[in-house]
């Protein structure tokens, strides 16, 4: 025999196999019992919520012969005729395939010939907001005044798609999301059923992961026992099924963010990736677990909404006092944007890394919460009596140089001891340089300092932007640019980029040389 898989094989026979919609089940029962039965329900809600379930149930409870107060008996002849869909009296239709209007004049005809057996004929419609305009118009009047004999179940997850004359005509019932407290419990029943080991930790996670639909959170679980057949399905088994991430690694790389190490960052997306993770599940899980920190951050007693361990919310609260609440809402900015841009992308990684340094860098950033908290970063910087001067010109800590720590005046750069004659020579002839160079170039290097780098060439500082992509993500530019200051030095000269973040910046951290030779014209010439 076939395998069948465990929605279909578990799905409620019963309104008490029904779990999660108390509201609609109580309230459907009474009107069975008192005969108060309505001639036309809506059933909206998500996926999964048990929508075509409830009204299948409600179709045969209202036909059988010896109803229970849990619904049908399931033993009599109509019972059994109707589950083994042979049944005339409940119709089934799909609307995203049966749509157009002769489809409903079809119903609207066959409406008028009453139950050959059982009470009532029950039309279920499944996904009604896909029918047409027509086919809505051609329904309203059945609708509005069926048979008595006659019952109608609309069921849809778009409800706003629907016109308000269906809707006015309509019972509404709205199925909730279903808890994950509710959708564990549920399968923990149907695994010991089924004789599976499994933990209750790995069953919260795909519980989580179904996002309130408990068809999906079967076939998840599906999916989990099938790929370790014969043996107990553990939290990191699921964890590998579903290409998740573990919490623990969401924790290591909040501290990689926070300490700024870009690359940390970026190694242990490797890890996860190199370990079959799938990235658009890493951002949004890594986005909840943010959202878990700011609720944190923002009151205490949450344990009900924050759905982890004890151990875990323990250590939340502990990270959650590491980093304040403005700069744990830029970051779920950051990755929320990334979640709508990652689904489509061809390159995931890559996104996720920018994303990730963005977090580490918030100078890439000009938002009002990414300029505060460079503010934040500033203010940490001068409390703890920190420079951000380079170690090659800080000043001669044994002489009598401006003091570097206690958060006093910024000492001034000083000039290189030695300057080699070969880029003394080309910052001699700098605005000659620039002046016979071409646009664009001519224009970038309008606003270039040259400086020494650390290995005594000459070195181009630029503002991080157009004018650094320039000469950074083009060799052939750089080489140009070396071309052209060769014929001034009459020799070849090696050029380093450095890439800064704002003018100001590369002013503070870098001696201009053109300020420490004697005689060199600031203005650029240009050329006719």
């Amino acid at each position: 025999m076939s395998y069948t898989a465990l929605y279909r094989k578990f799905r409620p026979d019963t309104f008490a196999d029904v779990k999660g919609q108390d509201h609609i089940v109580t309230t459907l029962k009474n009107q069975i019992r008192a005969g108060r039965v309505g001639h036309a329900y809506l059933f909206t809600g998500t996926r999964g919520t048990g929508k075509t379930s409830v009204a299948k149930i409600f179709a045969r409870t209202v036909n059988c012969e010896n109803p229970t107060e849990e619904g049908p008996c399931g033993q009599c002849r109509i019972c059994r005729a109707i589950a083994a869909g042979a049944s005339m009296n409940v119709i089934e239709i799909d609307a995203a395939s049966n749509n157009g209007v002769d489809n409903i004049r079809e119903i609207v005809e066959e409406v008028s010939y009453s139950p050959a057996e059982g009470k009532y004929k029950v039309y279920i419609i499944d996904e009604v907001h896909m029918l047409s305009p027509g086919a809505f118009n051609a329904l309203l009047k059945t609708l509005e005044e069926p048979p008595s004999y006659v019952i109608f179940i609309l069921a849809t997850t778009e409800v706003h798609k629907l016109p308000i004359t269906i809707l006015s005509r309509c019972q509404r019932y709205d199925f909730k999301r279903i808890t994950i407290d509710t959708i564990t419990a549920r399968m923990q029943q149907l695994t010991e059923a089924e004789q599976v080991q499994v933990e209750e930790k790995a069953l919260r996670y795909i519980a989580k992961a179904a996002d309130g639909s408990m068809r999906d959170a079967l076939s998840l679980l599906d999916q989990c026992i099938a790929f370790n057949l014969g043996d107990g399905l553990t939290y990191d088994k699921v964890l590998d099924v579903l290409g998740a991430v573990d919490t623990e690694v969401f924790s290591r790389l909040l501290r990689c963010v926070l300490e700024q190490n870009v690359l940390g960052c970026v190694q242990l997306l490797e890890e996860i990736v190199m370990q079959g993770r799938e990235l658009s599940q890493f951002v949004t899980d890594f986005t909840w677990y943010l959202r878990n920190l700011m609720l944190v951050q923002s009151s205490d007693n949450l344990e009900d909404v924050i759905d982890m361990s004890s151990d875990n919310l323990a250590r939340l609260k502990k990270e959650a006092a590491m980093v304040d609440l403005s700069r744990i809402i830029r970051y779920i900015r950051i990755f929320s944007e990334l979640s709508g841009q990652i689904r489509y992308a061809s390159q995931k990684r890559i996104l996720v890394e920018i994303a990730l340094i963005k977090l580490c860098r918030p100078s890439m950033e000009t938002t009002q919460d990414a300029l505060l908290e460079r503010i934040r970063d500033v203010e940490d910087k001068v409390e703890n009596g920190v420079t951000v001067v380079p170690a090659q010109y800080a000043p001669d800590q044994t002489g009598t140089g401006a003091p570097t720590t206690g958060g006093g005046v910024r000492p001034k750069l000083q000039l290189p001891q030695a300057i080699p004659d070969d880029v003394r020579e080309v910052v001699s002839h700098w605005a000659a340089i620039v002046g016979s160079a071409e646009n664009p170039m001519r224009i970038y290097l309008k606003e270039a300092i040259p400086s020494l780098g650390g290995d005594n060439h000459l070195m181009l500082v630029l503002q991080d932007g157009v004018a650094s992509d320039y000469f950074t993500q083009h060799p052939q530019n750089k080489e140009q640019l070396e071309n052209l200051i060769a014929g001034y030095a009459n020799k070849e000269i090696e050029i380093n980029i450095q890439v800064t973040g704002t003018r100001q910046e590369a002013e503070e951290n870098y001696f201009d040389l053109r300020q420490g030779i004697p005689g060199v014209n600031m203005e650029i010439e240009e050329e006719e």
